[in-house]
């Protein structure tokens, strides 16, 4: 290999192994969740998330959605929605008995859990606890 091939090479090999320890961009609006293995995959790549469990049908999660909307535009918390109608196997597999319940995990594990609509400020601070 010539001089520039390795450098060039090298100059890759950098800047790949440079994203993946930064790892993904946080998302800045809601994430809608698919399947169980979507969730694993963006709790396990985001050291904080936020899922919101929820239904089409509910009027405190109707209340709840531009709430996490914004949080998610803050970049300092992923936020994922799951459709509990939608995906009744993964609302069962988290215990959610009752709509809106989030469920924070930080570092792919579950940390806190709370039911009904919370306010901006309440998941600021919630965040920022997780995130220290």
């Amino acid at each position: 290999m010539r001089d520039e091939e390795l450098e060039a090479l090298r100059e890759r090999k950098l800047t790949e192994l440079q994203s993946k320890l930064e790892g993904p961009a946080t998302p800045s609006i809601p994430v809608e969740i698919d399947s169980a293995a979507t969730l694993t995959r963006l709790v396990e790549d985001h050291p904080l998330v936020i899922v919101d469990f929820h239904a089409e049908w509910c009027g405190p999660c109707k209340q709840q959605a531009p709430i996490l909307e914004q949080l998610a535009g803050e970049d300092k918390v992923s936020v994922a929605k799951v459709d509990i109608d939608q995906h009744q196997q993964l609302a069962q597999s988290q215990q959610v008995r009752s709509v809106p319940t989030l469920i924070v995990f930080r570092e792919g594990t579950p940390t806190e859990r709370l039911v009904g609509v919370q306010s901006l400020d309440t998941l600021r601070r919630l965040i920022e606890q997780h995130s220290a």
